[in-house]
């Protein structure tokens, strides 16, 4: 999940650094907002235009993240043996999905019973890391063509679904459908299937090739920027004729705005392809556009501390956001016991009636990210100086 420090290459950290920032406004929203318990965000015939995007910029988060995870993985690989890249790939994939299941988990719910699970975006990655050991003494453009066909390609899955709890049913959501499953006294919700993901890591391995050193920089910065406006206008061309790429068509609206929307609102759950275009193509030229970076500006510095510990970030503002909700339900009278929950905190009946309005949500945000820098700046600096102990590249 991690790139090796490259002073050359502070793009890779402050983009990343970037969308952990944004992320953390999606989480605050599900803890806060008084609309994430009555609709969804992306609910064109309820929500308004500032929700709607609110959750929409928030859709950069997951893709960047798995892409550059892939990069970290080829540039760790530059400085290892193929049989050291794979065991580093296995045991930090294994890593990864226990941390989901555990720490993750209890950090969403509070319930330290772990009867409900669920499997979202470390368990991906970690995931799609183990499947990448198992490819990487191929050839990388075979690599790379594997990606592109599971990220072009699964979408012509979508007709195929399978119901019910059966382990069918279960392992088909875990590869592509997702799905919410309830058993006798717990759940599970596979929202990140991993095929898709999977693919986008591959590619982002692939891509990770483009920054390792020796490699040209005027060639690097052509190729990223190429790619990315291939990415936004196949995004472009297929989201107007509808023919692939997403299951859902744009609806005209009797308000332009609204059709602007309608355009932009597509699927997550598996991600579509037009959801990785529309992400992954302004992505990529922002690297591009960052490739000269040799001096960061001021701004830039939080993102690329926040950028260099991204699963310590992850995992410290999930248990932050839910102790704050703790203290908002409350505060507000529910109660701070309505917030050790049983399944998603939308979805919990006791907490009908909670919530904040969205300006709230932006000042918890803030306020938020006024307590995770400093946070991460500590860990920033505890893990330079304590390189030699094994634990901490595991956080």
């Amino acid at each position: 999940m991690e790139t090796p420090v490259n002073k050359r290459l502070p793009a890779i950290d402050l983009l990343r650094g970037l969308v952990m920032v944004v992320m953390a406004l999606d989480h605050v929203r599900d803890y806060f907002h008084a609309d994430a318990f009555l609709f969804e965000p992306n609910d064109l015939d309820q929500a308004s235009p500032w929700l709607f995007f609110t959750r929409w910029i928030t859709h950069f988060c997951a893709p960047i993240f798995v892409l550059l995870a892939g990069a970290a993985a080829y540039l760790y690989g530059k400085k290892h043996t193929k049989p050291e890249l794979a065991r580093y790939l296995l045991s930090r994939g294994l890593w990864l999905v226990v941390l989901e299941v555990t720490v993750v988990n209890f950090a969403w719910y509070f319930n330290p019973t772990f009867e409900h699970q669920l499997l979202i975006v470390i368990w991906a990655i970690g995931a799609s890391m183990m499947l990448l050991a198992a490819v990487i003494w191929l050839p990388l453009r075979f690599i790379a063509g594997l990606g592109l066909l599971m990220v072009f390609g699964h979408n012509l899955l979508d007709g195929f679904q399978l119901s019910g709890n059966g382990l069918g049913s279960i392992l088909w959501a875990v590869l592509h459908q997702t799905g919410f499953f309830v058993f006798d006294g717990g759940s599970l919700f596979a929202a990140y299937p991993i095929l898709p993901w999977t693919g986008v890591l591959w590619i982002g391995y692939a891509i990770g090739s483009w920054f390792a050193p020796g490699f040209p920089a005027d060639l690097r910065k052509r190729w990223l920027s190429n790619t990315g406006y291939f990415a936004v206008l196949l995004f472009v061309l297929l989201r107007l004729t509808g023919i692939y790429g997403d299951p859902f068509v744009w609806v005209q609206y009797q308000e332009p705005l609204y059709t602007l929307l309608s355009f932009f609102n597509l699927t997550k759950y598996p991600p579509s392809l037009l959801y990785l275009m529309m992400t992954l193509g302004p992505a990529l030229l922002l690297l591009a556009h960052w490739e000269k970076l040799a001096s960061p500006k001021k701004w830039h510095a939080p993102f690329i501390t926040i950028g260099r510990v991204p699963l310590f970030y992850y995992v410290v503002h999930l248990f932050i956001i839910h102790l704050l909700a703790l203290v908002a339900a409350e505060i507000s009278g529910f109660g701070w016991q309505s917030m050790l929950l049983k399944g998603w905190v939308c979805y919990e009946p006791q907490l009908k009636g909670y919530g904040f309005s969205l300006g709230m949500v932006y000042l918890v945000w803030l306020g938020l990210l006024g307590i995770l820098y400093p946070l991460s700046a500590y860990w920033l600096k505890f893990k330079s100086k304590h390189r030699g102990k094994w634990w901490v590249s595991y956080v």
